[in-house]
């Protein structure tokens, strides 16, 4: 199976209106990355043990570890957890960057150091966690 029809399934087996509104957010990742380069994490390590939630990841960037390793990821991930929808923004150097800029306007959301969670879309300002996923763009782009 295929990356997209992983996240089509990842996506398809969400109770509504979780499943909506991830569709809704997959079509904005989309479109602020319309080339990008599509993950898809189930959340299971290599002895098969679940780990994290599955996650769908967007666009493309390389950690650099101090001890000069690197390692490939997703600028952008989303994934369903047991009370909504997080929205993680990796590569950030400023870890309270997205919580000082966007915290205030973005609604019903719990927004940390990279990462941007909650209940329904109808419960944020779309506009502002766009802001803030283009922002993590430009940031990892450059890094």
């Amino acid at each position: 199976m295929d990356v997209q029809e992983q996240i089509k399934e990842y996506i398809t087996s969400q109770l509504e209106p979780k499943r909506s509104d991830m569709q809704t957010l997959h079509m904005l990742m989309l479109q602020v990355l319309p080339e990008c380069k599509l993950w898809f994490d189930n959340g299971k390590n290599a002895e098969n043990k679940t780990v994290s939630n599955p996650t769908i990841g967007y666009g493309f960037y390389t950690i650099k570890y101090a001890d000069g390793k690197t390692r490939d990821f997703f600028q952008i991930g989303m994934s369903a957890n047991t009370t909504g929808i997080s929205i993680y923004i990796l590569g950030i150097k400023d870890k309270t960057y997205l919580a000082q800029t966007y915290r205030k306007e973005i609604g019903k959301a719990s927004v940390t150091g990279y990462c941007i969670k909650f209940k329904k879309i109808k419960d944020i300002n779309i506009d502002i966690l766009e802001a803030a996923i283009r922002y993590g763009v430009e940031a990892t782009s450059e890094n």
